[in-house]
């Protein structure tokens, strides 16, 4: 018998220690400023961007479309759901259903500010037996002339920039505010990861090769959390890309009767000063 406690001891020790892995809904492109509008190529995976690790499938799509602004003018919404098209996504060790989007430069030819809103079916957790369904924000800017890069899109939940997205430098703190139905979210809990493997879009998958070398597991994900308003600040310590989830931070808390985390993300790209 003691034998057998000492074994299941064992067991949730590791449990505890082993790190966790962030799921990540990676909405990408491969710049977020153009000079003017030109066709753009997006990706669109639920995966684990800092290892390229397990893949999954989303669970479809319910929405993708952007919303355009330029400076004070009203903000257009622009559906782009029929531009999807289902791909296999593959990893080095993983693969899955994943998107593609072919974005015409025709449908963003006016300046100023594209947030492109990915909203995705609902993804089951066998392990934990709940869903996961993460809603996703990209900016991308043409012209640059701003719009509405700072403004809600009025989404269950949400992570709104209080800095530009698209225009970061490495060394810049990033700072942000967490919403749900419109509200600042306290304390919630934020994952970080910097996507350490490039994405290749004529292969469809992450590189094998890590940019960085992770002296531990606890700096693969970091950990934060929002102040009594809501709002969190992060520094960026290298150029590239980089997520945030706001986990469990949606109003929706179940789902086919089991319990769901609904996730707000955001992705924002930093720049070497040369």
């Amino acid at each position: 018998m003691k034998k057998a406690f000492a074994a299941l001891l064992g067991i949730g020790l590791l449990a505890i220690a082993a790190p966790s892995n962030a799921h990540f809904m990676m909405t990408y492109t491969p710049e977020t400023v153009l000079e003017k509008a030109k066709d753009i190529e997006m990706r669109i995976v639920f995966t684990h961007p800092a290892e390229a690790g397990h893949t999954m499938d989303m669970g479809g799509v319910k929405e993708f479309y952007a919303l355009h602004k330029r400076g004070e003018s009203d903000v257009k919404k622009i559906d782009f759901k029929k531009a999807l098209q289902e791909i296999t996504w593959k990893n080095p060790e993983s693969s899955n259903k994943a998107y593609a989007a072919k974005i015409s430069k025709k449908d963003i030819k006016s300046m100023g500010d594209y947030m492109f809103v990915m909203v995705p079916g609902y993804y089951f957790e066998k392990e934990e037996g709940s869903y996961m369904q993460q809603i996703a924000k990209l900016l991308v800017n043409v012209g640059g002339i701003p719009g509405n890069w700072s403004e809600p899109a009025g989404l269950p939940c949400e992570i709104v920039p209080m800095a530009k997205p698209y225009g970061l430098w490495t060394g810049n703190v990033f700072q942000a505010q967490v919403l749900s139905q419109g509200k600042p979210v306290a304390n919630a809990e934020i994952e970080v990861e910097y996507m350490s493997h490039k994405p290749d879009l004529k292969m469809n998958g992450l590189a094998k090769k890590c940019d960085i070398k992770y002296p531990n597991d606890i700096l693969v994900t970091q950990t934060i959390v929002t102040d009594s308003n809501g709002v969190f600040s992060f520094g960026l310590p290298r150029a590239g890309w980089w997520g945030f989830a706001a986990l469990g931070v949606g109003p929706d808390k179940t789902h086919d009767g089991k319990e769901l985390s609904q996730d707000a993300v955001i992705w924002v790209q930093a720049v070497d000063m040369k």
